[in-house]
């Protein structure tokens, strides 16, 4: 009977060592899984958010970096161009222009042009003799007789040049009626101007003059 019951007490007390190391280990695994876990959580939620910076949300939220940049390149555009005067002191293209034609019968008859700088525009006529022509066939356009010519001229503001165009150069009755001229300050000029005549004359073998500031000497006369 004695034997029976420390037999017995010895199995109660490994039974109870058996269940205190179990308890024991079951405490440190849970213990670690929590560690694993708190200093995880942290690590997801800073990539988290490094992530989400590098992301457009469909509304576009986030793009205030690129719209930044492209505020500064148009500040920078504007400037510039607010800056840049490489259009002052160059040559006249012809839409710099103004012009205006007046018939002129002494000392003998033909057409008197003027040129004068659009408001605010300043720039020389470097280019002596106008391109003039009537109509888009070749036996139109002006021939230049060499007459006046000051090289270059400057307009601004009130000043003006002159040029004479003499539009029918041949005896007789022949020759095209035309209502309009055209002008240009170069032969390659992309933007010539159609000028209205104060008539409508007989245009046949055209001659026209170099540029002047002097009237006197822009009265076109075959050479």
């Amino acid at each position: 009977m004695r034997s029976r019951l420390a037999a017995r007490s010895t199995r109660l007390v490994l039974a109870a060592a058996t269940l205190t190391a179990l308890a024991a280990s079951t405490a440190c695994s849970a213990e670690d899984a929590t560690g694993t876990d708190a200093s995880a959580a942290p690590s997801s939620a800073s990539s988290a958010a490094a992530g989400g910076k590098g992301e457009t949300p469909a509304d576009g939220s986030t793009t205030h970096g690129n719209s930044l940049s492209a505020n500064s390149s148009t500040g920078d555009e504007g400037k510039s161009g607010d800056d840049d005067k490489s259009g002052y002191g160059q040559s006249c293209g012809t839409n710099d222009l103004d012009f205006t034609i007046t018939w002129e019968a002494q000392p003998i008859s033909y057409y008197l042009v003027t040129a004068k700088a659009k408001s605010g525009i300043t720039c020389y006529l470097d280019v002596n003799t106008p391109s003039v022509s009537f109509g888009s066939r070749a036996d139109g356009v002006a021939s230049p007789v060499g007459q006046g010519g000051e090289d270059p001229i400057k307009l601004s503001g009130s000043s003006v040049a002159y040029t004479g165009i003499n539009v029918k150069t041949t005896e007789g009755e022949g020759g095209t009626q035309f209502e309009f001229v055209t002008i240009a300050t170069s032969e390659d000029d992309p933007n010539p101007a159609e000028v209205e005549l104060p008539d409508a004359p007989t245009v046949d073998k055209p001659i026209v003059t170099n540029w002047s500031t002097k009237r006197n000497e822009v009265v076109p006369h075959l050479v």
